[in-house]
C-alpha cells in the first residue's frame, strides 16, 4: 500500500468515527439493528448531545430504511408490562446535557424495512429538531453490540 492510500485510508476512518452535530446538537455513537435476516422492523440508537444554552427537541426523524420510522419509547402498564409505544411529543435534550437513544428506553424505530438490515451496511437517517432542525447522520447497521449504558460527564 503506498503513502498516499494509507493516509487516506486513515483520513476517511477517522471522519467516519467523529460525532455528527448541527449547531448545538451533536449525535455520537449511532447504531442499527434488527432481530433477524427476515425482521420486518429495527431500531436505531445514539447520543444526543446539547452543547447549547437552551434545550431542544428531537421531534422527528425520516430515513429510506423503512416504510415508516417513528421515536418509540419503553413504558411498563399497570400489570408490569413493557410496551413500546409512540413518542408523539419527541424527546428533549436539555441545555448542556445529553439524551441516551438506548435499547430498553428511547429509540428510533424503523417499520416495515426496505431491506434486511445486514452487519457493516449503513443507513441514512435525519433527525429533526426543534431548534437545531436537520441532521443527518449515518448509522451502520451493527447486529453484534450487545447494549451499554452511557454515562459521559459534562
Amino acid at each position: 500500500m503506498s503513502f498516499k492510500t494509507l493516509c487516506l485510508a486513515t483520513a476517511l476512518t477517522v471522519c467516519f468515527n467523529l460525532p455528527a452535530s448541527a449547531g448545538a446538537i451533536m449525535v455520537q455513537d449511532p447504531y442499527a439493528r434488527a432481530s433477524g435476516k427476515s425482521a420486518t422492523s429495527g431500531a436505531a440508537f445514539m447520543v444526543l448531545m446539547n452543547h447549547g444554552a437552551a434545550d431542544d427537541r428531537l421531534v422527528g426523524v425520516t430515513s429510506d430504511a423503512a416504510k415508516k420510522v417513528e421515536l418509540h419509547t419503553h413504558s411498563e402498564d399497570a400489570n408490569g408490562v413493557m410496551k413500546m409505544r409512540h413518542l408523539v411529543e419527541g424527546a428533549v435534550i436539555p441545555a448542556g446535557g445529553m439524551h441516551a437513544l438506548e435499547r430498553g428506553g428511547d429509540h428510533v424505530m424503523f417499520m416495515g424495512l426496505s431491506a434486511p438490515m445486514t452487519q457493516g451496511d449503513e443507513i441514512s437517517v435525519t433527525l429533526m429538531f426543534e431548534n437545531a432542525g436537520a441532521v443527518s447522520i449515518t448509522v451502520p447497521v451493527d447486529l453484534k453490540r450487545a447494549p451499554k449504558k452511557h454515562k459521559m460527564k459534562h
